[in-house]
């Protein structure tokens, strides 16, 4: 098994340390031999982050809502989620709202937040969460780490907005980073590194954002899977973005891993077109891939 490497993106020292948030969420999911589908057989959590219940899915899988009770990010603020998804089991994971991305305080380290995820042996993950909305001063740094066993699955998605459009704080944002590995019994399949400094680097430019404003990446995994599954995929899914907006709107990429998935690239003037056209793709994915159809997840307050 390829070794994967234990990497962590540390708080920054900073004087203003009096109202930092340190909160942590674990959860671990498996699946129910007598019940026939998967539950929530156990979750750790550290205010604000927290998780109320599982609910089962028509397809047997289990749907968690992720509350951060809080609101959102504060400078120096410290998030950590960690899941499990065990042999077998299937699970669906959401945001109850966008994640907010407040102003950092001057001397305030970035927010930081976390993710560490395994997937077992022919179990399932897919997490669609709502957008990340960066107010303006915001500073922001994500790591995921995702390991998949023999023959699991990953659907995930993340949405970056260019801010609080309605109060006119278009990229008005200090930092954003956002950075992902993806690794396999075998391999790193995938390494993502995202960094959007506005200030310093003008996102208009053609070798970032161009006239667009919303940025969108989803990843599309099953290890084992028959290069010839990727290549229809790949061309499936082409003709699906195609498909999903008016010309103009968005711009949409498709491109095979170097093995066992793929990964879809989104560019949108407006929100809502990102949205609507990564439900499409992952509907369209789930049934190349599983034979069966994605259930976009009820959002609960």
């Amino acid at each position: 098994m390829a070794r994967v490497p234990q990497i962590e993106i540390g708080l920054e020292p900073a004087a203003d340390t009096a109202s930092r948030v340190e909160a942590s969420l674990e959860l671990d999911f498996e699946f129910d031999q007598a019940a026939g589908c998967t539950v929530l057989a156990a979750s750790r959590q550290q205010a604000p982050l927290q998780v109320v219940r599982a609910f089962a899915l028509e397809d047997g899988a289990a749907l968690a809502h992720l509350h951060n009770v809080s609101g959102g990010l504060l400078g120096g603020d410290g998030l950590e989620l960690r899941t499990h998804v065990g042999a077998g089991a299937s699970a669906q994971l959401t945001t109850t709202g966008a994640t907010r991305i407040y102003r950092a305080r001057e001397l305030a380290a970035d927010a930081v937040q976390s993710n560490h995820i395994s997937v077992g042996e022919n179990a399932l993950l897919e997490y669609v969460p709502d957008p990340i909305i960066p107010f303006a001063g915001a500073r922001f740094r994500q790591q995921t780490t995702i390991q998949l066993a023999s023959g699991a699955g990953l659907f995930w998605w993340e949405i970056l907005a260019p801010g609080r459009e309605a109060r006119g704080e278009l990229f008005a944002y200090d930092r954003m980073e956002l950075r992902m590995d993806i690794w396999t019994p075998e391999r790193l399949i995938a390494a993502e590194r995202i960094r959007l400094e506005p200030r310093v680097h003008a996102v208009s430019s053609l070798a970032r954002l161009g006239d667009y404003r919303y940025w969108a990446t989803f990843y599309i995994c099953r290890v084992g899977a028959d290069r010839k599954v990727w290549a229809a995929a790949e061309q499936r899914l082409r003709e699906v973005a195609a498909s999903v907006s008016p010309d103009g709107e968005t711009r949409w990429g498709v491109s095979t891993l170097a093995t066992d998935g793929l990964v879809v690239r989104c560019l949108a003037r407006e929100g809502r077109w990102v949205l609507a056209g990564l439900r499409e793709i992952w509907t369209a994915a789930k049934s190349l891939l599983y034979g069966r159809e994605a259930i976009p997840p009820r959002k609960v307050n």
